[in-house]
């Protein structure tokens, strides 16, 4: 498993996890299941949709 996923990218889920989770837990709804994933992603460094995309955020080969 490749690293697809670059800082900034990172750093932009997991602050946009942070977020859904917040109102996931203000709502009531499953929007906090959403935000785990971004977190998810962010913490191991890929994405599987860029993967299947050849999308590459990240700068390291």
């Amino acid at each position: 498993m490749q690293k697809n996923v670059g800082k900034t990218d990172k750093n932009l889920r997991i602050v946009a996890g942070l977020a859904a989770i917040g109102v996931g837990a203000y709502f009531q709804s499953w929007w906090g299941a959403i935000g785990l994933v971004f977190i998810a992603t962010a913490l191991i460094s890929w994405c599987p949709p860029y993967a299947l995309l050849g999308i590459n955020t990240c700068k390291t080969k």
